[in-house]
């Protein structure tokens, strides 16, 4: 990122691009999203960029990408989820506890994973993927995008890189708590499919006491017939 950084310093125009990094992050593809936008807010504390373009630019990058994600996920990675193919029964549960989590926890999950490196990769996707509706997901996904992008444009200006590694321990906290609401969330519906098979069970032990007990044919019955 260095070497990047020193290329991107011989053009302050090229440093722009520093920032427009973060699409192809939120779309996808592996890319150093956030060290870039800090690098940019550096370069800017420096009086090579500035900073009032470079948060405009990682915002608007952040939520296009996103956006570009979640359409990729809605209309290709659902289809190809629920393909044939290996592990078919694996995959058509994955995504049924998916669409229950973000019917559930969609707007936690699109807001925080915009703050954790390697959820920020995939929620736009899996928010795709799992149906989540588009309007709570550009809303949430846009308020993610701007308090993220303003906050790590602004200390990467004021307070450097250090500051914003202390940020970024925002984002593994955030990362924790959506992990234990996931596990939560999949422990839940699997005690709540434990309960529904013993009620049916049930259901069907008492339809079979309440059935009428026919006497058995007699010899007498047989010859009448």
């Amino acid at each position: 990122m260095l070497a990047l950084a020193a290329i991107f310093n011989v053009s302050s125009n090229l440093g722009y691009l520093l920032p427009a990094i973060i699409g192809l992050e939120s779309m996808g593809i592996p890319s150093p999203g956030e060290t870039a936008l800090v690098l940019a807010a550096v370069l800017a504390s420096q009086g090579k960029l500035n900073i009032w373009l470079v948060i405009p630019i990682a915002v608007l990058s952040a939520i296009i990408g996103d956006n570009i994600g979640y359409w990729l996920g809605r209309k290709i990675g659902r289809e190809v989820l629920a393909g044939p193919g290996p592990f078919y029964k694996r995959r058509i549960t994955l995504i049924a506890i998916g669409d229950r989590f973000f019917e559930r926890h969609g707007p936690k999950a699109v807001f925080f994973g915009r703050w954790v490196a390697i959820v920020r990769i995939a929620a736009a996707w899996l928010a795709g993927i799992n149906h989540m509706r588009f309007r709570e997901f550009f809303f949430w996904n846009a308020l993610g995008g701007i308090t993220w992008g303003v906050t790590f444009g602004l200390v990467g200006y004021f307070g450097g890189h250090a500051a914003a590694n202390l940020i970024t321990q925002f984002g593994v906290i955030a990362a924790v708590v959506l992990a234990v609401v996931g596990v939560g969330g999949l422990i839940f519906l699997k005690l709540r499919e434990k309960r529904k098979e013993k009620r049916a069970l049930h259901e069907v032990e008492i339809e079979r006491t309440e059935l009428p007990v026919l006497p058995e044919p007699t010899a007498d019955d047989s010859r009448r017939d």
